[in-house]
């Protein structure tokens, strides 16, 4: 088995430079098995417009027969020597090109046996598939997207795992697919740079798209525990891994909460696996603060690193105290990046160049000035993300069945779903809602006490607020995908709660690791998710809701699994908010100028001159200007760049890899 060396990547052209140079993943292939046109000037383009993913190695192959071919960009963390550069051969005529983590790959190694001529995942992942076929991905604990040649199979295979912590996208035009860590890679191989309406009204509904949409238009995204699998010039789509939501009426309170702090400690120690320095976010939440409190158990050595973000507009946006006062409990070493609105200024269009297409609210932005801090100190950190689409966690669940006690109060009876929720047991929970007011009132507006899929898709639809904004056509409805989400034959029938986590599993989640993995891999540094390990996943979704969510107290089991690990002021809080930005303040202060000027272009589906009328009107956590203007700097960033992106392709030029330990 051995690394494959070939034609180096180009340069960005000046018109796109000013990133950074971490691990992306590209490729090629002819459904027909006739050559790809200029496969090398391809592999080199894509390879280029993911370089900031890859900074410590680079290499393409390319079959002999033309046909199909892979471009890699590396970031190390196992394996540092020239041993671990990809893309890679093994036995059997199998070439895989592979970004993410493998962590149990020891284990895998163990039971595979045999003599290795790497310490790498990598390797692993090849020689389970050779064991395995495609039964390998089964056999794997981790994030990871991978392409995958099969020369005896004849058969290219792509992969991506259970929940989408790694991206990966693909577009065909003609009888090339093209696939790539990244969509605006994909770009300058398609007929035209356009949006897709379809992909719009979802992202206008929920900030987010469904069932595999982008808003390009040609460019898909590969479902989480999903692989195309590509022979004979057919392409078929396949689902290899599901969550079944299988109620589990055996156990009590007490089982299920010494499995999850047992799985958890199972999966921080396993993440916590690396050749480099590890550290950790810490917002001040229930979820990041367990992830670094068990980490903290089993770090050894130096204090771990710790890393947490304020803006200085008030007190609302700053929640600092609670990250110290975990970090001082449990022994962190930790960095207060404080962000402000010359940040904003500065970095907002890069950001969402990274994001390729603007997803999933605000966060993204103090996210990305959190991680160019961290990756000063350290190559992988550990994040919280999952918590609350897994255990339970968002503040609107307690909105949705507040209505629903009022609804049983009403006719009688507090039965309802698969457990009792009853309005007194309820009340206490309440406070929590203090903030939301705005989200109250317009919940109920109207519609209220509807079937439960529309009164959720009603919670969570952002797109009244922007429509009078936006002139898009079109007989699509983003309501029916959400439906189809959201009444799943694997949710069940019965649970309110269950079919609202489940909604936000699928599709919510997946849009906040695009933010997690842009924003860090931006800066060469990579984010590992322990809450998202699937055996701890399978097992939250056989906890039944009375159990999960006891008169309305979220992530109560999880809660009650970490308590060993997380401070009793953070774990008792009912005022967090997530990572608020002052968008709104600075846009009507220090940054106003920047918003006028970028809202100077007029455009044939948005309205920017009513979203500046409207500005003055905003809520402050509205997220109606935010929705708008990243949308404007995205039509800025690619669309109006597009002649910019295709000339990068079509003049990049092939060059040898260099050969360097990195």
């Amino acid at each position: 088995m051995w690394p494959i060396r070939g034609p180096r990547d180009f340069t960005t052209p000046a018109p796109l430079d000013g990133l950074t140079h971490m691990c992306g993943i590209a490729g090629a292939i002819n459904l027909r098995g006739e050559t790809v046109p200029d496969l090398d000037r391809r592999l080199a383009a894509m390879s280029a417009l993911i370089a900031h993913r890859g900074p410590d190695g680079h290499g393409t192959w390319a079959h002999p027969n033309g046909h199909v071919g892979f471009a890699h960009r590396r970031l190390s963390i196992f394996d540092l020597t020239e041993h671990g550069r990809q893309p890679m051969a093994g036995p059997g005529g199998r070439v895989v090109t592979y970004n993410g983590e493998i962590y149990n790959w020891p284990e895998v190694r163990a039971e595979l046996g045999g003599d290795w001529r790497t310490a790498t995942d990598t390797e692993v992942l090849l020689r389970a598939h050779e064991r395995w076929g495609h039964g390998a991905v089964d056999r794997l604990r981790g994030m990871f997207a991978y392409g995958l040649w099969d020369e005896q199979a004849d058969e290219l295979l792509l992969v991506r795992d259970r929940f989408g912590i790694k991206p990966l996208y693909y577009a065909q035009v003609g009888d090339v697919l093209c696939f790539a860590s990244e969509a605006k890679a994909l770009l300058p191989f398609l007929p035209a740079i356009e949006t897709d309406r379809d992909g719009l009204k979802d992202y206008l509904a929920f900030q987010f798209c469904l069932a595999g949409k982008t808003l390009f238009a040609g460019v898909r995204e590969l479902l989480p525990g999903h692989r195309l699998r590509i022979r004979n010039g057919t392409v078929t789509n396949e689902r290899y891994w599901e969550v079944y939501y299988d109620l589990d009426w055996d156990h009590r309170e007490t089982w299920f909460e010494e499995r999850v702090e047992a799985l958890l400690h199972d999966s921080v120690r396993l993440h916590l696996r690396s050749d480099v320095p590890v550290g950790a976010y810490v917002s001040g939440g229930l979820d990041s603060s367990a992830v670094a409190g068990l980490a903290s158990i089993y770090g050894g050595g130096d204090p771990m690193r710790a890393f947490t973000g304020r803006f200085l507009e008030g007190p609302e946006y700053d929640e600092s105290s609670y990250a110290r006062i975990v970090a001082e409990e449990r022994g962190l070493d930790l960095s207060v990046i404080d962000i402000g609105s010359d940040d904003f200024v500065r970095e907002i269009a890069r950001v969402v160049y990274h994001l390729d297409f603007p997803v999933a609210g605000p966060g993204s932005f103090p996210q990305f000035m959190v991680s160019q801090a961290a990756a000063r100190d350290v190559k992988v950190i550990l994040g919280g993300q999952g918590g609350d689409e897994v255990f339970g966690g968002y503040t609107r669940y307690l909105i949705a069945y507040f209505e629903q006690c009022i609804k049983a109060a009403i006719e009688g009876t507090a039965d309802n779903g698969n457990f009792v929720v009853t309005y007194e047991s309820i009340i206490p929970q309440l406070q929590s809602l203090r903030n939301y007011k705005p989200m109250l009132r317009e919940f109920w507006r109207e519609g209220l006490f509807e079937d439960l899929d529309r009164r959720y898709f009603r919670l969570v639809n952002r797109a009244p607020d922007v429509e009078r904004l936006v002139r898009i056509e079109g007989d699509y409805d983003p309501f029916h995908a959400f439906s189809d989400v959201f009444n799943g034959p694997n949710v069940g029938h019965e649970s309110y709660f269950d079919k609202m986590t489940h909604f936000d599993f699928k599709t919510l989640l997946p849009a906040l690791l695009q933010v997690e993995d842009r924003v860090s891999m931006a800066h060469g540094l990579e984010s590992r998710v322990p809450l998202l390990d699937h055996p701890l996943v399978e097992l939250a979704a056989t906890i039944p809701a009375d159990v999960k969510f006891p008169g309305g107290r979220l992530k109560h089991v999880f809660a009650r699994a970490t308590r060993a690990a997380v401070p009793e002021q953070v774990a008792r809080r009912k005022d967090k908010m997530g990572f608020p930005v002052p968008l709104v303040e600075w846009a009507r202060g220090d940054a106003r100028d920047y918003v006028h000027d970028v809202f100077s272009t007029e455009r044939e589906l948005f309205d920017n001159r009513s979203v500046l009328a409207a500005l003055d009107g905003e809520a402050k956590f509205g997220r109606t200007f935010w929705g708008l203007f990243s949308l404007e700097l995205w039509q800025q960033t690619f669309h109006d760049r597009a002649r910019e992106l295709r000339a990068a392709a079509e003049t990049a030029e092939p060059e040898p890899a260099p050969e360097r330990t990195p």
